[in-house]
């Protein structure tokens, strides 16, 4: 979901990438329904694990494993841990609720970009390629 939502909401700062530590295969049935209902495009989603060129290329890795980056990764220092549930298994409730959790985090690190590019360079807006590592 936060690759979907970051591409739409955030694209002026965020080069959104969704690749897994243990990806399903496939994206969900309720995840693609969720973010079609909320107007949030599934095209090109899919379900693919972390390769060491999508982490060389990321500037940063969103972690919502569950698991802490220091025991995820190996170089942790350019990731960032997100405490979010994973819906995979729940209703459309609960997929909701985590919808609008992801869709908040995404807003808020893209609002922290957004003031880093400010100060870094007036008139230019920081950002760059941020790879997601869970399925949601």
């Amino acid at each position: 979901m936060a690759e979907s939502i970051a591409r739409r909401d955030a694209a002026d700062v965020i080069e959104a990438c969704s690749a897994g530590l243990s990806p399903l295969g496939y994206v969900p049935a309720l995840t693609t329904q969720t973010l079609a209902a909320n107007g949030y495009s599934i095209e090109s989603l899919c379900s693919t694990a972390i390769t060491r060129a999508v982490w060389d290329a990321a500037d940063m890795v969103v972690n919502m494993s569950g698991i802490p980056k220091q025991h995820a990764f190996i170089d942790c220092g350019k990731v960032e841990d997100w405490d979010v549930q994973d819906p995979y298994g729940t209703d459309p409730v609960l997929y909701q609720t985590i919808y609008e959790d992801i869709q908040r985090k995404v807003a808020q690190l893209a609002e922290r970009l957004r003031e880093a590019g400010q100060k870094d360079a007036p008139g230019k807006l920081g950002g760059g390629k941020v790879v997601g590592d869970h399925e949601k």
